[in-house]
């Protein structure tokens, strides 16, 4: 066991933060997880992937005790999430992906309520809030009323509320969905500072957010979990060479007839145009470097830009969840001969994340 920066104990023996078997829940018909197996590594940052209704929320409230699984079982930080009570929530933080708070208080107020909630008083509860303000660079801002606090400054004030117990493991429900670049990047910045000091679970569908600060992904899809691996290692596996070019404007046409041409190329698997900007995902790294660009000169487009580019976390997930998801992610599978579960057909509630 080692001390963060925050004063938690992490332990570093190998054991996981959090592991699941077969969480299912179900709310009459509907399938909200389906048979969820999971392992988090300690003190990593794991970014929960997936599209609207994935499961994500529904898999944060179960380990976290706001839900009871209708079948499986999970340890958080070594306590059955089935004994659930004081010693679940003692090691555990959680920040709702809307947060409220009462505009009319000081941030520094706010933290003391929150800290009389988990039983502290005091110089302890003082201590406490101090640590917190300072962890989320708040301390100069303790004394305002939060009323007059920017988004992320009140998304960096949930995250100190759910530091307060100092927990072992922190979950996050959409930390940065709706703030505006900068609250985003701040809040970014506060969780990546925490790296190593506690483990950190984020669900998300942010993409660029995920590859930005995570160690690890778990994608889940329809309620089934389709993969989970470190990103470099989900990159090196699933994503395929990308071509990206630029053509200059005023080109429509035939920019709309190049983009028929390589559709129609072999080597290629997905083109797209948003933006002005053609990407192209190839199945042939050098078939499509020796035939892009005859392509592009037959259909005398002009390009401001032609590049390879490192595929992205963005590709995977499209690959994997985008349209007919369940089937090239079953694909995949099967080509790459690696275990796991693949997402498969199961309804879902509509307003779960």
């Amino acid at each position: 066991m080692t001390a963060g920066p925050t004063g938690v104990r992490v332990d570093t023996s190998g054991t996981p933060a959090i592991e699941t078997h077969g969480l299912t829940k179900r709310f009459g018909d509907v399938v909200a997880l389906d048979g969820l197996d999971l392992s988090v590594p300690n003190g990593s940052i794991f970014g929960f992937l997936g599209p609207n209704g994935a499961g994500k929320t529904t898999t944060l409230r179960l380990l976290t005790g706001l839900g009871r699984p209708t079948t499986g079982t999970a340890n958080v930080d070594g306590v059955s999430i089935a004994a659930g009570g004081l010693e679940l929530a003692s090691r555990i933080g959680y920040l709702d992906q809307d947060p409220r708070f009462y505009g009319w208080m000081t941030g520094r107020e706010l933290l003391e309520l929150a800290g009389r909630a988990y039983g502290l008083a005091g110089q302890a509860l003082k201590v406490r809030v101090d640590e917190a303000l300072e962890t989320i660079g708040l301390a100069d801002a303790g004394h305002r009323r939060i009323g007059g606090y920017s988004g992320g400054m009140r998304q960096r004030l949930g995250v100190g509320q759910a530091m307060l117990p100092r927990p072992r493991v922190l979950f996050l429900d959409e930390p940065v969905s709706a703030l505006d670049p900068a609250g985003r990047r701040d809040v970014l910045d506060l969780i990546g500072s925490l790296r190593g000091s506690l483990t950190i679970v984020m669900s998300t569908h942010i993409l660029n957010d995920v590859e930005r600060v995570c160690d690890r992904v778990a994608i889940l899809d329809r309620g089934r979990l389709v993969t989970e691996a470190p990103i470099d290692e989900l990159l090196a596996r699933h994503a395929k060479p990308v071509i990206e070019m630029d053509p200059e404007p005023g080109q429509d046409a035939a920019v709309a007839a190049l983009v028929e041409r390589l559709e129609a190329a072999p080597w290629s698997r997905d083109v797209r145009l948003e933006h002005g900007l053609l990407r192209i995902t190839v199945s042939d790294a050098a078939a499509a470097a020796a035939g892009a660009l005859p392509i592009v000169v037959a259909a005398d487009v002009r390009l401001a830009r032609f590049e390879h580019v490192r595929p992205s976390l963005e590709d995977v997930f499209l690959q994997l969840v985008g349209a007919n998801g369940a089937a090239r992610a079953a694909a995949t599978e099967a080509e790459t001969a690696e275990g796991g579960s693949t997402a498969g057909p199961a309804t879902r509630p509509p307003e779960d994340g």
